[in-house]
């Protein structure tokens, strides 16, 4: 059978929903927002859910003309003072809401990014088969953080992943359920080279706050200790003082938005900050935003001078590959899954993201590469068609199996 008609029958009539943990500006927010885009313009009927705090709405509005829509999951914000407490809070939320919601919407498979909707389906599993991508694991102390987390994916239908490294990692645990690779995509119509006009628009918040001419290296994601913020922090405070070229040089982090607290490497920060004599806030050396507008984003990336993510943990670390298709150079880890993708790729400089000179020495390299002229090649390998049709295939495998098998799982009780 021809690709285009295997495509056209595996898609026909089918209704997907996609469950994220948030309607703010996170990693696995954005991936479910444009796979989602993807897949309604593949024609497939979508319905995206998150749960949605009181204040808070969808921090980007979904394209007009296609068969997807949001249907917010009302909720309290959590009252715990303890994290655990918090993250039990919202799990026993979704339970309620997100198989129900799922069910109401008529969705033939439920597809879930987080291990919130994750460990809220293992207990209170829905009327239609569910699956789960798997961006990547952390390492919890907390021994019901640690379960949460290990039942949102074991107890899945089937587990995706975006890249090489954790699709192995999963698949060779005894515990797993099928693992597929899927893929991670580029919108190049919303980061490109600029200029674009659009820009200043989209940064005058930011430069009635102090954004000036200043150059500008860009980190996104908060402080957090998987982003390496605070041996970043020390990296650019040494890029000021040896480099004169960057002696103006601006730090802007920008985003955050993340139900995790992460007071270890806040503190961390905060003696970086010490220690290098700089300021932070608006205007300043240093200065973290907070989540910003979709359209600063981009934006930013096509003003900074480079993008920095010497991450220790990542999925698949979207945003670099966004930098680079803004034409913006990037630092990154030297280590998976940055290798799998970016060796090798124009624009490109690496780091031992736990050694501080390699870092300052990353950074400055990077600090001296050229603005690209065009989109590397990485960039257009990366598609959300590409991902949309991948997933369609796993979708179709998911229902089969459901059909010709009872559940293999059975719920299992709240944990405390």
């Amino acid at each position: 059978m021809p690709e285009r008609q295997q495509v056209d029958r595996a898609r026909k009539g089918l209704h997907v929903g996609l469950a994220m943990h948030s309607v703010l500006p996170r990693g696995g927010v954005i991936h479910t927002l444009e796979l989602a885009t993807a897949l309604a313009q593949q024609g497939v009927a979508v319905t995206v859910f998150a749960p949605e705090e009181p204040g808070q709405t969808l921090f980007r509005p979904l394209p007009d003309g296609l068969p997807l829509q949001f249907q917010a999951l009302p909720m309290p914000r959590p009252a715990g003072d303890l994290l655990a407490d918090q993250v039990g809070e919202r799990i026993t939320a979704l339970r309620a809401a997100l198989p129900a919601a799922a069910a109401r919407a008529g969705v033939d498979v439920l597809h879930v990014q987080d291990s919130l909707n994750g460990a809220a389906l293992a207990q209170s599993p829905p009327a239609m088969p569910w699956l789960r991508t798997v961006h990547h694991l952390d390492d919890f102390a907390n021994a019901r953080l640690d379960a949460w987390q290990a039942m949102a994916w074991q107890r899945a239908r089937a587990v995706c992943c975006v890249s090489d490294t954790w699709f192995d990692q999963l698949r060779a645990r005894p515990e797993a359920p099928p693992v597929h690779r899927v893929f991670n995509g580029v919108d190049l119509q919303r980061f490109r080279p600029g200029p674009v006009a659009e820009d200043a628009a989209a940064l005058s918040a930011l430069t009635a706050a102090g954004l000036d001419d200043a150059p500008l290296l860009l980190a996104l994601g908060g402080v957090e200790a998987r982003k390496n913020s605070a041996r970043l922090l020390r990296a650019f405070a040494r890029l000021r003082r040896e480099v004169p070229q960057a002696a103006r040089a601006r730090l802007l982090v920008a985003g955050g938005a993340s139900l995790l607290q992460h007071g270890a490497e806040q503190q961390r920060w905060q003696l970086a900050l010490a220690d290098s004599g700089l300021a932070e806030g608006p205007g300043q050396p240093v200065w973290r935003t907070g989540p910003l507008p979709d359209a600063a984003i981009a934006a930013l990336m096509r003003r900074a001078r480079l993008l920095a993510m010497p991450s220790l943990n990542e999925g698949f670390g979207l945003v670099a590959l966004e930098a680079l298709a803004c034409g913006t150079p990037v630092l990154v880890s030297r280590r998976a899954p940055f290798t799998e993708h970016l060796a090798g790729s124009a624009g490109v400089s690496w780091c031992e993201p736990e050694d501080d000179t390699s870092l300052a020495l990353g950074l400055a390299r990077a600090w001296s590469q050229p603005r690209l002229p065009q989109p590397p090649a990485v960039c257009h390998t990366h598609s959300w068609a590409r991902s949309a049709l991948t997933h369609l295939q796993v979708y179709r495998q998911c229902l089969a199996s459901a059909t010709s098998s009872m559940p293999t799982h059975d719920p299992i009780p709240c944990l405390p």
